[in-house]
């Protein structure tokens, strides 16, 4: 094996050391070999030991001590992490300076398998290889506990060599981080900083690559090997210098169709691998190495086709690259570290160079599959997450936030929510709702997001700040647990409840409908756990936000084409719809809201009230009259009456600025006023008054204008109170 012939040479270098021609001096062989027998020796013991205990026919035999012991020698790699740039400087300057070390240096020969077959490395290749053993190690044992039942004798053995070992090599990462740079000319180092797997997209290609965010530039990179052994290699893609580097975050892209396909076949390999663990034995355990491996294929799959957040980098020299992430809270990250180090001047890199060392550097060694890293189920959540944003609190100046909702975990169900976009204010509140179907899930990602204003010079989206939230089942399941959320300067309000059961397969179940137009309110507002449907607050929203001052807002109608596309996106999709509203013109917004309103199935106002409401117009005494208008708005269904209540709030407000909109609440309850009220159909052979088409209109218009001029109309409630237990901070 490679570690075994690393120490053959140095025998006879020591014993030329002594001659008038030596190839290394004394010095240079201690530097070059170091700590190189002694890792030797260790790993032979090791070895040594493996075989005795697994003999023919021995296959459960423990060996979680032998591991153990192993890894608890892990500090003799030590002196060899602290050496290894001499050595490997001393390799490379004798190399140049002397032809007979050089030819020994790159011929060196290892024999490995049952046929004793030759392997050519060069002496470097040979000192990484110390450095590769400790991240292997980790990965045999992270295979080793997929495959021990719990109840094993080595499960705590091996669980514990993991950590020492896992241990171990995150500190050699987060020293390499420091230490290890790349020498550039002029004396200045170029340091890895951050890395990791993302989506290279060009040319509507999408490929997984390698991303390494160096102090001055940003390299991508193909890996090649790293796999069942075999060794990691990097081929160049493209860099990006961080100087004068422009990050735009794009629009979000469609999701491929492909994407659902491969959960669902991930879903279901998941459980034949569940149930093929349950036979033991050796043939069970070849079906399931077989099936882990079809699950990496799967999992690689989903990495590469399911992000669908664009970050587009733009370079001053007119080169351009778009890299696609699986989520917000990523996209903000990376974003963050490039935006510190973009004042670097970059120095014009050796390609060749910077990217032989990325095996060296690197700190992230393999794409994120959950297959590879599986983590006790202990407190992990799979079934229904409840996430209910209320509101916000300790913004310094108005503005126009959203709040963004990631988890983590088995990515088979949608992982991602968002709320609307809140009115310019110092306190939002969304009083929101989500219902998210969740697997393996312990983590819950927060972020506030801030909409640019009317006019301002940059129309992008700016993140405020993001926060991580840890979840676990058993403080979830009782009821409602409110907590606040400290994001940055913002004070954020959520509630959180989990239900555990089975999760059905993705698209086992039909697509719940999100259509909302010709339904009954009732319908709508049950489906979205809301008392004010989602259409009605988003669109009376963006109307605060920029149509107040617009010269006969409810009264101009909007585009046609315009409100039939919004029409549209909101029976598909709610954060499609919502989206869309923010470059629509605002009157095909209020168009959309009118539309809603006509076309429900019933009236908001119940037809049953017509005759009563007719009956308490004619009522004299003011105070009566009030008191009578109330009652009949108070035998409204919840959601009816709040959604009305909602309405003429808002309209009231519209009103106020009648000296600039025109619309006053004669002319509000023209418009809205038959879309609100209908008089109760005759059935056939029923008795009773008729009203004309002209008594109609006019009750119609009176009862709108009776409410917007009330003074003592309550508030509106957009969603029913929870039940929830004590205020959490994290």
């Amino acid at each position: 094996m490679p570690l075994s012939c690393l120490p053959q040479p140095m025998k006879a270098l020591k014993a030329t050391a002594c001659t008038s021609q030596p190839v290394l001096s004394n010095q240079e062989i201690r530097t070059v070999f170091y700590q190189v027998p002694e890792l030797r020796d260790l790993h032979r013991d090791f070895y040594n030991s493996l075989r005795e205990r697994l003999g023919p026919g021995e296959l459960q035999t423990p060996v979680g001590d032998v591991f153990q012991k192993m890894v608890s020698q892990l500090g003799v790699y030590r002196g060899f992490i602290d050496n290894y740039e001499s050595a490997l400087e001393t390799v490379r300057k004798c190399t140049q300076t002397d032809t007979r070390f050089k030819t020994l240096a790159e011929s060196m020969m290892s024999f490995k398998g049952s046929d004793n077959s030759k392997t050519m490395y060069t002496f470097e290749a040979l000192l990484y290889k110390p450095l590769d053993r400790v991240t292997k190690t980790t990965l045999v044992l992270h295979d080793l506990l997929k495959h021990t039942p719990p109840d094993h004798p080595d499960c705590p053995l091996l669980q514990e060599a993991l950590r020492i070992s896992s241990s171990f090599l995150s500190g050699v990462n987060e020293e390499s981080q420091k230490k290890s740079s790349v020498t550039l000319s002029k004396g200045q180092n170029r340091q890895l900083v951050k890395d990791g797997f993302l989506v290279d997209f060009s040319e509507g290609v999408r490929s997984l690559r390698h991303i390494f965010l160096y102090t001055d530039l940003l390299l991508c990179a193909k890996l090649k090997g790293g796999w069942a052994g075999k060794q990691a290699q990097y081929r160049f893609g493209w860099y990006l210098p961080l100087a004068g580097l422009r990050l735009q975050w794009g629009r979000e892209q469609e999701l491929p169709a492909e994407v659902n396909h491969t959960r669902e076949k991930m879903f279901q390999l998941r459980q034949e691998i569940e149930q093929q663990s349950k036979g033991g034995r050796v043939s069970g355990a070849r079906t399931i190495d077989r099936s882990r491996r079809k699950m990496q294929e799967y999992e690689l799959q989903l990495l590469t086709h399911s992000p669908t957040i664009p970050l587009e980098l733009h370079s001053p020299n007119g080169k351009s690259h778009t890299l696609l992430l699986s989520s917000l809270y990523e996209l903000s990250e990376w974003r963050e570290a490039i935006e510190k180090l973009k004042g670097v001047e970059t120095v014009p890199p050796d390609l060749l160079n910077l990217t032989s060392s990325c095996v060296k550097l690197r700190m992230v060694h393999q794409p994120p599959l959950i297959s590879l890293t599986p983590a006790p189920k202990d407190g992990a959540l799979c079934g229904t997450l409840g996430v209910a944003v209320h509101g916000a609190a300790g913004l310094q100046e108005p503005a126009s936030l959203y709040v963004c909702l990631e988890v983590d975990g088995f990515q088979f169900f949608e992982n991602k929510a968002q709320t609307r976009a809140s009115l310019s204010c110092l306190e939002p509140q969304w009083d929101e709702e989500f219902s998210m179907e969740v697997d393996e899930t312990r983590c819950l990602r927060v972020l506030c997001v801030q909409q640019p204003e009317r006019g301002d010079g940059n129309p992008e989206d700016r993140i405020l700040g993001k926060a991580s939230v840890p979840l676990d089942a058993r403080a979830l399941l009782k009821k409602w647990r409110k907590m606040t959320v400290s994001i940055n300067q913002v004070e954020l309000s959520l509630s959180l409840k989990f239900s555990a059961h089975t999760l059905e397969a993705p698209g086992s179940a039909p697509p719940p409908s999100h259509e909302v137009f010709k339904v009954l309110i009732g319908l709508v507002a049950e489906q979205e756990g809301v008392l004010v449907p989602h259409i009605v607050r988003s669109c009376i929203e963006e109307v605060e936000r920029r149509g107040m001052e617009e010269v006969g807002i409810y009264r101009i109608s909007g585009g046609a084409s315009d409100i039939q596309t919004l029409k549209n996106a909101f029976n598909t999709s709610l954060r499609d719809a919502v989206s869309r509203l923010r470059d629509m013109d605002v009157n095909a917004v209020s168009g959309t809201l009118k539309l809603y309103f006509r076309e429900l199935p019933e009236p908001l106002f119940p037809p049953v009230h017509f005759n009563s409401l007719t009956e308490a117009l004619e009522i004299q005494d003011r105070d009566a009259k009030t008191s009578c208008m109330l009652s009949i708005l108070q035998s409204c269904p919840t959601v009816n009456r709040n959604t009305f209540l909602f309405l003429m709030h808002h309209l009231k407000r519209v009103s106020e600025k009648q000296d600039i909109n025109k619309m006053t609440p004669l002319n509000l309850a023209t418009v809205f006023g038959p879309s609100l009220l209908r008089p109760p159909q005759m059935v056939l052979g029923q008795t009773g008054p008729q009203v004309d088409i002209s008594q109609e209109v006019v009750v119609q218009v009176q009862v709108a204008f009776f409410y917007l001029q009330c003074e003592s109309l309550p508030p509106a409630l957009t969603v029913e109170p929870l039940d929830s237990d004590e205020d959490t901070e994290f």
